[in-house]
């Protein structure tokens, strides 16, 4: 059965725009929250497969989204790489091991793709239980961002271990980004292996640097995963998705099939530049799903600026925890219906 956000992710013509949202298997969902009092701990969430089956499909019966994606964390394979991870309350993710020296990367466990097999049994319950017409969204944090996390041990807003590291010591930085990309390859190939339909990398941090340093630390390594998937798996769409970087545009290229774009990247910018060379996915600012008024001037404008182009509707980052989820569904339902040929 043909699935159409696999097909818009190839520019295929659809009966309408695809839709789905980052974030949407979360805690905007009353089903969610259930599940989380009950097992309590995040990290035991993302580890039990029937768990995380179950809370990947939430969103896809409650909204009819068009696409599942994997409920996980960027973080559980670099902690399987050796660093152990905790979630601390009012903080979030912490390493309270770091990389901080040449002894430190070499200490990285090269298997943490293997070891981290709950994933791959996580999506192939997903597959098994899954409409046959919904495509289902395996991910990993891009290297870079992935790299900040265990340089910096917890989410920053100056990067400064990470951005001392991309001046003062570029070499090592190359050296651990090379060594998460080939964890990332075999991490992603495995999703797909198991039965995930598409991949996307998430790149939260690139906008933390300047642009030569963005595509040397960055675009590069992201451009390196995509073509060794699409070299092995031509028929799954990459999605690529850097926040923050809508200024370095008129440089992106790889192969690759979809890319995001953030809320603050006008839409009609970015098509401008791209043209139908991709499918561009999203991006509407999270924050109008507080007010339906404000969902539906937002699904017409970027309805009627991608019409006849490439599209997957999204939001340009996650939905917010506190979001109705009346209203995540009226937008869902308002992009299918104003874009239904």
């Amino acid at each position: 059965m043909s699935k159409i956000f696999i097909d818009a992710c190839f520019g295929k013509e659809t009966p309408y725009t695809p839709v789905w949202m980052m974030r949407q298997a979360g805690r905007y969902l009353p089903e969610y929250m259930e599940i989380r009092k009950k097992v309590g701990n995040f990290l035991d969430m993302t580890r039990n497969p029937e768990v995380v089956a179950e809370i990947t499909i939430q969103p896809v019966k409650r909204l009819d989204v068009d696409a599942a994606i994997l409920f996980s964390d960027i973080l559980n394979l670099p902690m399987e790489m050796g660093l152990p991870l905790r979630f601390e309350k009012g903080v979030g993710p912490v390493f309270d091991k770091t990389i901080n020296d040449e002894k430190d990367v070499e200490a990285l466990d090269e298997n943490a793709s293997e070891k981290i097999s709950y994933v791959y049994e996580g999506v192939k319950l997903i597959r098994k239980n899954l409409a046959d017409d919904k495509a289902l969204i395996g991910f990993s944090g891009s290297p870079w961002t992935v790299s900040t996390y265990m340089v910096e041990g917890r989410g920053s807003k100056q990067y400064a271990k990470i951005k001392k590291m991309v001046y003062a010591n570029p070499k090592l930085l190359h050296k651990l980004l090379d060594k998460v990309t080939n964890q990332t390859i075999k991490y992603l190939t495995n999703q797909i292996k198991a039965g995930a339909d598409a991949i996307m990398v998430f790149d939260s941090w690139g906008g933390a640097l300047e642009k030569e340093k963005f595509f040397e630390f960055s675009w590069n390594y992201m451009k390196q995963i995509a073509k060794d998937i699409k070299a092995n798996y031509p028929n799954v769409p990459v999605i690529l998705f850097s926040k923050g970087v809508g200024l370095y545009f008129n440089d992106i290229e790889g192969e690759f099939d979809v890319l995001g774009v953030d809320w603050n990247t006008p839409i009609d910018y970015a098509l401008e530049i791209f043209e139908d060379n991709y499918t561009l996915q999203g991006n509407m600012e999270p924050t109008r799903l507080y007010s339906k008024e404000a969902i539906k001037e937002g699904v017409t404008k970027i309805a009627k600026t991608m019409k006849g182009h490439r599209h997957i509707f999204n939001l340009g980052h996650g939905i917010l925890p506190d979001v109705p989820v009346e209203n995540a569904k009226y937008f869902v339902d308002l992009c299918k219906e104003i874009t239904r040929r």
